[in-house]
């Protein structure tokens, strides 16, 4: 009998060399559906959020007092002259709805852009270098995981005032210890292994060694790190404005809709409805998508 094990089909071999790159990336992107359906939700949002000016029907600040309260087109009383109805103030709710978008993505990538370059700085530099550094970046984790975020935000905001600057700050400032806590542990691992050994051995600079040996590494954790911070950072800024202490109106906002409809509840329920599952569908499938880029990024491929 002929030895199958170490056969190949020249075919098969054949046509795997000759497969375009192009369609190999797509068929491993194809491996992760929670990348793809996640992913193109957050992209279809950033478009929304860019396109807001030619895609809003109606100006999301315009007044109308005579056509407040209209219920959405479903509705017997809706009309297509504003789908998604009208707010207590008669502005139309899916001109605020397509506004809102661009304040929540912006509030959440400029924070977690913020507290990314902060958390993994300091990570790095305690990983990397132990001994004082490490003792010193461990003792501002630890004083910064002391303080609870939410009412520390809630302290700042209500002193400096509410605005979308100061939220992007505040949330940026507060959310950087998870990046530094994951990197610093990574990274303390990576720096012992012999690549890096080798790069110091050949005389690479710290600086060197640190953005081209060490950081590339830790792309899969950063990622997971992120995804995870934007969506908290953009249900704490709704929980914010929703207190009244994050977006000031007239600016919209996913969390200050909610927060201005919350007396009309019983009568005009689509008013917290759906904002409230506009928020839920984009921190749900930002999550998604950074799982499914988690897993087509590690280095064992997993699916």
């Amino acid at each position: 009998m002929a030895d199958l094990s170490n056969s190949a089909d020249p075919t098969a071999t054949a046509e795997l060399a000759e497969t375009p790159p192009g369609r190999m990336s797509w068929s491993r992107l194809s491996e992760h559906p929670s990348l793809l359906i996640g992913g193109g939700i957050v992209i279809l949002m950033i478009l929304i959020a860019i396109f807001a000016p030619l895609l809003a029907p109606h100006d999301p600040y315009a007044q109308d007092i005579t056509n407040r309260a209209v219920p959405p087109v479903w509705f017997e009383a809706g009309s297509w002259e504003h789908v998604l109805g009208t707010d207590q103030l008669g502005r139309d709710y899916l001109s605020r709805l397509i506004y809102g978008a661009r304040v929540s993505l912006l509030i959440g990538f400029a924070a977690v852009s913020i507290a990314s370059v902060i958390g993994t700085t300091l990570g790095l530099l305690g990983g990397y270098f132990g001994g004082r550094v490490d003792m010193v970046v461990t003792f501002l984790t630890t004083i910064r995981l002391s303080l609870p975020i939410i009412l520390v935000a809630l302290a700042v905001v209500a002193v400096f005032g509410g605005s979308i600057t100061i939220v992007v700050v505040v949330l940026g400032l507060l959310k950087w210890d998870r990046f530094a806590v994951v990197v610093r542990a990574t990274s303390s691992q990576v720096s012992r292994m012999e690549y890096v050994q080798s790069a110091k051995a050949a005389g690479a600079s710290n600086f060197y060694i640190l953005t081209r040996e060490v950081l590339p590494n830790l792309t899969p954790q950063l990622i997971v790190i992120a995804t995870i911070e934007i969506a908290s950072a953009i249900l704490m800024e709704a929980a914010l404005s929703f207190l009244g202490l994050g977006v000031q109106p007239p600016t919209p906002s996913w969390g200050l809709m909610i927060s201005e409809a919350k007396s009309y509840m019983f009568f005009s329920f689509w008013l917290i409805s759906i904002p409230g599952i506009a928020l839920a569908t984009l921190v749900f499938a930002i999550n998604l998508a950074g799982d499914g880029l988690r897993d087509l990024v590690s280095p064992d491929g997993r699916g």
